[in-house]
């Protein structure tokens, strides 16, 4: 459906169908840019802007299986305490939604506890932010054990603060001792304990499964396989690339969060050497806080990798937003969105262009900085990828030193300790002897090359 603007006098549709489960009216309370300011922009450029992001409020709902009734921009000067929109606003929403007969309202902001009370009483629906829509959705998509514990983590932080939304019907109750408080305070407290004790609980656990995740890193570190993680932007094409490269199997989909939990697959390289891909959880512009932290220990993966592949959707409109977003939760994370020995910037969806577009395209990335090139692919028809694999590998070997070793056949216990830690070039024998190139990361090159008497390979 596509999204009008609801200022002032705009059209509004009387359906007056029958109700249906899971109707929604998505809502986008969007901040006018002030005119004349310094970093003003054209109002065409400013309501493309604002169609951009409450389609994406829409994708999100629609993520979820709700039926979206209609998408409205509601453009705000300021943000009202009580309601975060004008009275007259909310009046013409609930108009809206009565005749929508929609029985959820989502905005496309992060709402206060009061605000999103006061709405639910105005509108006479459900009302729901977008902090708790994206908690929605990652409930319903993560699989495994650690997905479902930080998901009910991230979301009972998030509930903790609104308990005094499912209690107001006590508020007027009270005690006949004098107290202050009634019945309605003390199932508050004791709510809140409730919750408290079992956000403790999950932290205890996800402790344990953060060390049963250290300990497979550093049985991963312990190989001379490399860490290669996927990041970008939810949608941009990560799992489907993840496919292209590793030939798994994960699901891939046009639509938000279509993957959550991560998944590390073996990368072949194009001269033979092997890699872990990981590919991780979309970001997301506005990404809740609880969300980030909860999913640290996940994100964990792009931590420690090697090689970060910044993969961006740049047929998108908002691409450069998108890549913005995406680069503060690099720096939420401790990563330097700018460190260009380590992360890759990916240009996918390039089949979306014709050969004209494609040309400039080009032109665009030739025309970047030698320390900042961008890759350009389409994960879908495999355009491209040969050369990033081989980018991939180069930037991998940079951190590594290439030797050269002759070992006796017969010294089982040696060859066996070079394949687990160096990654194995070459391996010809010759007179009873191995002749191997290897390479192996700086942290073991003084062992290498006094155990084995190698030398450094001549160029």
């Amino acid at each position: 459906m596509e999204p009008r603007n609801f200022d002032g006098d705009a059209d509004r549709p009387r359906s007056a169908g029958a109700k249906q489960t899971g109707r929604v009216l998505v809502i986008g309370p969007y901040l006018r840019v002030r005119a004349g300011g310094a970093d003003a922009q054209s109002e065409s450029h400013i309501q493309r802007n604002a169609e951009a992001r409450l389609d994406e409020a829409a994708g999100l709902a629609r993520a979820i299986d709700l039926v979206v009734a209609d998408a409205i921009i509601a453009p705000i000067n300021q943000i009202r305490p009580a309601t975060y929109i004008g009275k007259g606003k909310v009046e013409e929403i609930a108009a809206l939604a009565k005749s929508l007969d929609v029985e959820l309202v989502v905005m496309d902001c992060a709402l206060a506890p009061i605000q999103q009370r006061n709405l639910e009483k105005e509108l006479q629906a459900k009302v729901l932010d977008r902090t708790g829509l994206i908690l929605e959705i990652f409930g319903r998509r993560a699989k495994t054990k650690e997905g479902s514990l930080q998901v009910e983590l991230a979301h009972l932080n998030y509930q903790r603060s609104r308990l005094v939304r499912s209690w107001t019907h006590l508020e007027r109750q009270r005690g006949g001792f004098g107290f202050m408080g009634g019945p309605g305070e003390t199932q508050i407290e004791a709510d809140r304990r409730l919750i408290q004790e079992r956000i403790s609980k999950l932290e205890s656990e996800l402790k344990k499964v953060q060390a049963t995740r250290r300990l497979h890193r550093a049985g991963r570190q312990r190989v001379p396989y490399r860490v290669v993680a996927l990041v970008g932007y939810t949608n941009a094409g990560k799992s489907t690339l993840f496919n292209r490269l590793t030939r798994a199997d994960v699901q891939a989909a046009d639509m938000l969060f279509a993957t959550l939990d991560p998944t590390l697959r073996a990368l072949t390289l194009p001269h033979g050497g092997k890699a872990m891909l990981s590919d991780t959880v979309g970001f997301i512009s506005n990404l809740p806080t609880q969300l980030v932290a909860a999913f640290r220990a996940t994100l964990e993966e792009v931590l420690e990798a090697d090689v970060i592949l910044h993969v961006r959707d740049i047929s998108h409109e908002d691409a450069e937003a998108q890549q913005s977003d995406v680069d503060a939760v690099l720096r939420q994370l401790g990563i330097n969105p700018d460190d260009s020995g380590r992360i890759i910037e990916v240009w996918n969806k390039i089949d979306r262009y014709d050969a004209e577009q494609r040309e400039e395209l080009l032109n665009i990335a030739a025309r970047r900085p030698e320390d900042h090139p961008a890759m350009l692919v389409s994960a879908v028809s495999g355009e491209g990828v040969d050369a990033l694999l081989a980018a991939i590998e180069e930037r991998l070997a940079a951190k590594r030193t290439t030797l050269d070793l002759s070992i006796d056949a017969a010294d089982g216990a040696g060859i066996s300790w070079l394949h687990r830690n160096a990654e194995v070039l070459a391996k010809e024998l010759h007179d009873g002897r191995f002749d191997m190139t290897v390479r192996v990361d700086e942290t073991k090159r003084d062992i290498v090359v006094s155990r084995f008497d190698a030398v450094p390979r001549v160029a």
